[in-house]
Formats: C-alpha cells, sequence, structure tokens
C-alpha cells in the first residue's frame, strides 16, 4: 500500500520519510509486513496503534537502529544511519541511574554528543544551545536541579529538552505523554506546534484518544500500516485496526475554559 501523506506537499519537496515495502522481523516473529510510506516536510505525524503492532520498530527502523529484513528506508534520502544527525530522538525508557548525579542541564546537554568540536568538554555555543531547549520546555529554572530530584512529568519534558538539543529537522518522540498529568500533555501540544514549524514531528502512542487536534496525519500500525488525515480516523477505522470499539476522542486546545 502506498500512503498518501505525501499529497499535501508540493512536487519539490523531497520526502523526510520514505519506506518501501519494507518488512521485519524478530527471528520467525514478523512485525511489519510490507509497509510504505512516505512522510513530507513539516509534516506531524501521530503513530497509533495496540500494543506488540509494530510502533516502536517503525521507529527504530527509522533511527537505522534497526535495518529491514525486505524493502526500504531513506530518511532525507539517504540511509538513516546516515541521517542520524539530523534527528532528535526519545526514546519510550530512558537507562539513566537516579542515583547517578547528573543536573538538568546535564542530561540536556547529552542531546549535543557528537555535535560539539570541542574534545571531552561542552563549548559556549552547546550550553546555549541546551539551555535554549530548556527554556523551550519551560524548565530553564531548573536547570541546576539534579535530574533524580525531578518528578516524572519534569523527566519528560527533560528529555524531550535533550532531543531538541541536537536541533534536529526530524523529531521522534516515543510516548512521550507517558507521566504527564493532563494540563502538561497540553503544554506538550502546545511545544510540538512550535517546533513543527521548523522540523518535521512523528510522535508515537499506544492510546488512540491521544490525537491531538492539531496533528495533520495519523498511522495506523499494526503489523501492517493504514494512513488518514487526523480528521478522517472514524470509529470504523479503529475497529478494524484494534478489532473492538474503542472511542475516539479529540483534544481541543481552548484555553478559556
Amino acid at each position: 500500500m502506498t500512503s498518501n501523506l505525501a499529497q499535501t506537499h508540493s512536487v519539490s519537496e523531497r520526502p523526510v520519510i520514505e519506506a518501501m515495502a519494507m518488512s521485519f522481523a524478530y527471528g520467525t516473529e514478523t512485525v511489519l509486513e510490507d509497509v510504505s510510506l512516505t512522510v513530507g516536510e513539516h509534516d506531524w505525524v501521530c503513530l497509533v496503534g495496540p500494543n506488540g503492532g509494530g510502533k516502536t520498530t517503525l521507529l527504530k527502523l527509522m533511527l537505522g537502529l534497526l535495518e529491514p529484513m525486505a524493502g526500504e528506508i531513506r530518511i532525507f534520502g539517504v540511509a538513516p544511519a546516515k541521517a542520524r544527525a539530523r534527528i532528535g530522538y526519545m526514546p519510550q525508557y530512558v537507562q539513566l541511574d537516579p542515583q547517578f548525579p547528573v543536573s538538568v542541564l546535564d542530561v540536556v546537554l547529552m542531546g549535543r554528543l557528537g555535535i560539539s568540536r570541542g574534545l571531552g568538554w561542552y563549548g559556549r555555543a552547546d550550553v546555549k544551545v541546551a539551555q535554549a531547549a530548556l527554556e523551550e520546555v519551560r524548565l530553564a529554572d531548573l536547570s541546576r536541579r539534579p535530574f533524580a530530584a525531578l518528578s516524572g512529568g519534569q523527566r519528560q519534558r527533560v528529555l524531550i529538552a535533550r532531543a531538541l538539543a541536537c536541533e534536529p529537522e526530524l523529531l521522534l518522540l516515543d510516548e512521550p505523554t507517558a507521566n504527564l498529568d493532563p494540563r502538561f500533555q497540553d503544554d506538550l501540544y502546545d511545544l510540538l506546534q512550535r517546533v513543527n514549524s521548523r522540523m518535521t514531528v512523528i510522535i508515537v502512542s499506544h492510546d488512540v484518544g491521544f490525537v491531538p487536534q492539531l496533528v495533520k496525519t495519523v498511522v495506523c500500525v499494526n503489523r501492517s500500516v493504514s494512513v488518514h488525515n487526523s480528521t478522517e480516523l472514524t470509529g470504523k477505522t479503529i475497529v478494524e485496526l484494534y478489532g473492538q470499539d474503542v472511542r475516539m476522542i479529540h483534544h481541543h486546545h481552548d484555553h478559556h475554559q
């Protein structure tokens, strides 16, 4: 199946992501089969689907952490591993020892690894970019706070700042709403709307209710993929995806309530 994701973009724009007849299996278990997908510049895509449906695997293929067993995938026209410096990534689970004595700024600066020209130490420019990323997630005043002292939601926002610190052209966030209360979820939507003006954004959610009003495209992942404009996602689509009736909830941005 060929996606219609690029139809809203001008022909002159090169796709940010292009997957062609791509399949992947862990051993004998096929996780993704015959996936074709095109994502254009400045798209905002939400990957939804049941647990085990292949969402995180698809993200790892985009990052070049896994390689397809059939078909191919290109990011900015090249192999994913070659495009990695242009990708910001927040994984679903982060292996950071909470007892390890690092500050919030230290964690965000990790996003500059491989970008900084300094040997061993971050330069002034790196610190400036990291502080700007913290400003963007509204945690600049906590930059010197120990990472271990933060709440779960604050840690989540620091990890988003770390993904932004590499100044990416493509931002991949795996389950970014985990540990966030509803108020901060709205803050996250606002943040993603702002950064979407300068980069392509892809978020992963197992919760089909997490489709913010501003998301442009919804990709349902359950071994295969189906692509929808966010306004097209219906109860029938959800039944086909999950095999049961799941309520579809759109989050509205009304800050006057």
